[in-house]
C-alpha cells in the first residue's frame, strides 16, 4: 500500500518535472521574442521619425476629403 503510494508520488513527480521544463522552454523562447519585438519597434520607430521629419514640410496639414 504504502509502495504503491510512493510510486504514485513518483509518477506525478516525474510528469510536475516535465511540465516545469516545458514551462521554462516557452518562457525563455517568450523572452527572446520580446527583445527581438523590443528591437523591431525601436527601429521602426526611428524610422518613422526620421520620415516625419524629412517629410514634414512637404506634408499639408489638412483634413481628409471624406470630412
Amino acid at each position: 500500500m504504502i509502495e504503491e503510494r510512493i510510486d504514485n508520488l513518483e509518477i506525478k513527480i516525474a510528469y510536475m518535472e516535465d511540465f516545469i521544463n516545458q514551462i521554462q522552454e516557452v518562457a525563455v523562447q517568450q523572452a527572446k521574442d520580446i527583445e527581438l519585438l523590443k528591437t523591431e519597434n525601436k527601429i521602426l520607430s526611428q524610422r518613422l521619425k526620421d520620415v516625419m521629419e524629412n517629410a514634414g514640410a512637404d506634408i499639408p496639414n489638412r483634413k481628409p476629403p471624406h470630412y
